[in-house]
C-alpha cells in the first residue's frame, strides 16, 4: 500500500503514523522530510486508519485517513491457512463467510509483498460448486514472504476480501526422511537414513528426527520416541529385539530451530524369526507339501480317464476268409485206424 501528499511550503518535519484499525499498533514511522510512505508486509482486510501529523512552525496539522474492507460484513473467506510438503507442493484452504451468500464465489490470487506478478490459482479445490482450496505442484516462483489474497464475487452481494503474507519457511512441513534402513546382529540394530528434501534447503544440523518403535500388531508405541540431532551420518543403534519379536520403526521430522514434527514416514519391519515361529514355518510348509502333492496326483488321475474317453480302444481286423469255415479238427485229421484197417471186398468168380 502506497500513501502520499503534498508538503506545506516551509514545513520543517512531517510525521506518518499507520495504525492497524484493530490493534492500534503502528507499523511505519518514515523519515523527516519525507512525505511519501510505502507500505509493504501489511494486512488490510481488518481495515486501517492512517494519520498524518505535519508540523509547521509552532502548529500542528492532523490528517486522518480511514480504510475499510469493502463489502458486507461476514462475507470474506475465513480460517485462510497453507502448508507446503515434500518440497514441491503447497495447499491453501478456507471457508465460507458466515454471511456469505449461498452463490458465493472465491478467487485465490499469489505475489510477492509489493502486489507485483500476482498469479491466480491454478488447481483450485471445490466443495459442492464453491472453491474453498487451491493446490500448486509448481513452487518455483514463489518468494519466501508472499502474499495471498483471496476476494469473491456474487450477485446478491458484494464480497469482502481476505489478505495474508506468509513466510514459506513457516508454512512448510518437513517431510519424512529418505532410504531409511535396519540392519540388525544378535546384540543391536543400525538404523540410518537420508535427511529429507525440503524447500529451504536445510543443512544436515538443521534438522532434527523423532524414532518411533512399535511392536508387531501393537497400536502404541513401545516405548517414547527417541529424539536425534542431524548429522552428516544419519545413524542411530537401537537395541536388537528379542527371539521372535518383530518390530516396526518410523521416523519423523523437523527443524531443529522450531516447528512442528512432521507426518511419519512408511514403516520399516525388523527383528529375527525365534525357534517358535520357526517350527510355525515347518508345520505350515509340510501341510502346504501334503496339499500340494494331493492336488497333482488328482489332477494326473482325472487327466489318465479323461484321455481314455478320448481314445477308446482300436477294433481288430475280422478274418473274413476263415471265419464261416471253421472245421473240428477231427473231421480233418485221417486218425491212425482209418487206413489200417480198411475193409476190402473180394469178388469171385465162380462156375
Amino acid at each position: 500500500m502506497r500513501l502520499s501528499w503534498n508538503c506545506l511550503e516551509n514545513s520543517t518535519s512531517s510525521r506518518c503514523f499507520l495504525i492497524h484499525k484493530e490493534n492500534g499498533k503502528i507499523e511505519h514511522r518514515p523519515r523527516p522530510g519525507d512525505c511519501q510512505c510505502t507500505f509493504r508486509r501489511l494486512s488490510l482486510h481488518g481495515g486501517v486508519t492512517l494519520r498524518v501529523s505535519v508540523a509547521v512552525g509552532q502548529r500542528t496539522l492532523r490528517e486522518e485517513l480511514l480504510y475499510a474492507n469493502p463489502g458486507a460484513e461476514g462475507t470474506a473467506a475465513r480460517g485462510f491457512s497453507c502448508v507446503i510438503y515434500r518440497a514441491d507442493f503447497m495447499n491453501c484452504s478456507w471457508t465460507q463467510g458466515p454471511a456469505a451468500p449461498s452463490d458465493v464465489q472465491y478467487f485465490l490470487y499469489i505475489g510477492d509483498t509489493e502486489r507485483k506478478n500476482e498469479t491466480e490459482c491454478p488447481h483450485y479445490m471445490q466443495d459442492s460448486g464453491t472453491h474453498r482450496g487451491c493446490h500448486l505442484q509448481d513452487l518455483s516462483a514463489l518468494p519466501f514472504n508472499a502474499f495471498f489474497l483471496v476476494n469473491g464475487t456474487s450477485r446478491q452481494a458484494e464480497i469482502q476480501f481476505l489478505d495474508s503474507i506468509l513466510s514459506t519457511k513457516e508454512i512448510e512441513q518437513i517431510s519424512p526422511p529418505d532410504n531409511v534402513s535396519v540392519a540388525c546382529n544378535a546384540s543391536h540394530c543400525l538404523v540410518q537414513w537420508d535427511q529429507p528434501r525440503t524447500r529451504a534447503g536445510l543443512s544436515d544440523g538443521d534438522f532434527q528426527y523423532q524414532l518411533g518403535i512399535w511392536r508387531q500388531n501393537a497400536e502404541a508405541l513401545s516405548e517414547d520416541p527417541v529424539v536425534v540431532a542431524g548429522d552428516v551420518q544419519n545413524r542411530y543403534l537401537v537395541p536388537s529385539p528379542g527371539p521372535g519379536a518383530r518390530h516396526t520403526l518410523r521416523i519423523r521430522a523437523a527443524d531443529a530451530r522450531g516447528g512442528a514434527w512432521g507426518a511419519w514416514g512408511p514403516p520399516v519391519d525388523f527383528g529375527s524369526q525365534g525357534p517358535e515361529a520357526s517350527l510355525l514355518h515347518v508345520y505350515l510348509l509340510v501341510v502346504l507339501g501334503t496339499l500340494v502333492c494331493a492336488l497333482v496326483l488328482g489332477c494326473l488321475f482325472n487327466r489318465f480317464h479323461g484321455l481314455r474317453g478320448l481314445f477308446p480302444p482300436i477294433p481288430q481286423i475280422k478274418d473274413k476268409v476263415n471265419q464261416n469255415h471253421q472245421m473240428n479238427w477231427e473231421d480233418l485229421a485221417t486218425g491212425v485206424g482209418k487206413e489200417d484197417h480198411e475193409e476190402v471186398l473180394v469178388v469171385e468168380e465162380v462156375s
